[in-house]
């Protein structure tokens, strides 16, 4: 753990904007002093300062004043983002300010002068990689800090039998439900790029909190995820999870992992009546993705990508038995949901034992071209009915994609000694396995 904490480019930035007699009023608080200790970046810094708000007024903070709490100073650098300040009467408030705060780890200060302030034992939970509460009212003064602690879980963090106990202490749906969607999403959407995304949902679902945010999750464990002979994992949740870790083996981007979680959300749809199998889920889950993603207040492009990915990511599955026409299609839709690079990772973590997208980017290629590049004039459409313009355009496409793959297939490989491999995948006189 990092100790040389008077160097840190933090102080550094901050110390500029105060003269040196001010250093040991100003502190730098919450998770930016914990990210130092942890030797990580931060931007958007907290301050408290035990100064008269002229002080900062003067300095080029600009004061809010939020509806629903104290007002703040903000100021904007260049270097470390957001500034926010907070007033205390004198620094002898720092240490019930930092009581107030969720856990340990996040109740550290550090003055301007380089000097590290831990009233409740913070640096200790912080090497042991810990959370353990501030006090016996955090999750009940503020119910986003139940997220926060399962965010904090799935990037390696233990919850501590303490923290634990609260969480068990209340029933907190009926409190959940005057919690702004938006908060609980944004927790979501920073579990989805830990390390272990998926301990976030399994203990949402292990402390039955968030039921009325996140309804989908908790019907997951109840639905089995299709037959056994091709799902012997079981449940939904359990299938989603896999999918969702073999994602992050692939891809760090929390949109990829989003899309990988719930790319079965159509199978929530399905009749009981005729589980293990989800006929149509795909086009079900095509249908469902818009009302689901605006609830969670999420952007238009997760709302799109998650949408194609559950109507997509049936057919990739089955990639190697489409036509051509089939596989550009596919391609289309992918272009069209902005997920041309989620999608073949998908597949790969859907079906790990399948035999994958190969020629995926010369499909992509091929549904990239517009009519000019094809060949095709302005004239010659102009003969054509509107389907028949869009056959013609099909088949030029497919005749694209014929070409360039038997060009990549008659192109040798440095790493192949036997030379280059035919239509069927094998070299000439290589038998089946």
């Amino acid at each position: 753990m990092r100790t040389d904490l008077d160097n840190c480019a933090a102080l550094a930035h901050l110390r500029p904007l105060f003269p040196p007699e001010l250093y040991d009023r100003i502190f730098l608080v919450g998770g930016a002093v914990r990210d130092l200790l942890l030797d990580k970046e931060s931007v958007d810094l907290d301050l408290v300062v035990a100064l008269p708000q002229k002080e900062l007024t003067t300095r080029r903070f600009r004061k809010v004043e939020p509806k629903d709490a104290p007002p703040i100073l903000l100021y904007h650098s260049a270097a470390v983002g957001k500034v926010e300040a907070t007033c205390i009467a004198g620094v002898s408030e720092l240490e019930n300010d930092l009581r107030r705060r969720d856990f340990t780890v996040n109740a550290l200060a550090l003055d301007l002068e380089g000097t590290l302030y831990d009233p409740l034992g913070g640096v200790n939970d912080l090497n042991l990689r810990q959370l353990r509460p501030c006090s016996t009212s955090i999750f009940s003064t503020d119910p986003t800090r139940l997220f926060r602690a399962f965010r904090f879980a799935a990037g390696g963090w233990t919850l501590t039998p303490q923290t634990m106990a609260l969480i068990e202490s209340e029933e907190w749906n009926e409190r959940l439900q005057l919690l702004p969607i938006e908060r609980f999403s944004t927790e979501m959407v920073k579990a989805l790029a830990q390390p272990q995304p998926d301990r976030f949902f399994a203990l949402m679902l292990q402390f039955n909190v968030g039921r009325n945010l996140l309804p989908e999750l908790f019907r997951m464990p109840q639905i089995p995820a299709g037959p056994p002979e091709h799902h012997p994992e079981g449940d939904l949740f359990t299938h989603n999870c896999e999918v969702l870790a073999s994602m992050v083996a692939q891809n760090i981007e929390p949109l990829a992992r989003f899309c990988a979680f719930f790319h079965d959300l159509g199978k929530l749809a399905t009749n009981p009546a005729l589980y293990p199998k989800h006929h149509g889920h795909d086009d079900a889950g095509f249908a469902m993705a818009p009302a689901f993603c605006n609830r969670l207040a999420l952007p238009a492009t997760w709302r799109t990508a998650l949408a194609w990915s559950s109507r997509l990511h049936g057919p990739a599955n089955r990639w190697q038995e489409t036509r051509d026409s089939t596989r550009i299609r596919i391609a289309a839709g992918a272009i069209k949901g902005r997920i041309a690079e989620i999608l073949p990772l998908l597949t790969a973590a859907d079906w790990p034992e399948g035999p994958g997208m190969p020629d995926w980017p010369l499909a992509l290629a091929a549904a990239r071209l517009s009519s000019a590049q094809l060949g095709i004039s302005s004239a010659q459409l102009e003969k054509l009915a509107p389907a028949e313009r869009g056959a013609l355009i099909l088949q030029k496409r497919i005749e694209y994609l014929r070409r360039v793959r038997r060009e990549d297939l008659a192109s040798p490989r440095p790493e192949d000694p036997l030379g280059p491999k035919g239509e069927g995948g094998r070299r000439p006189g290589e038998g089946e396995r």
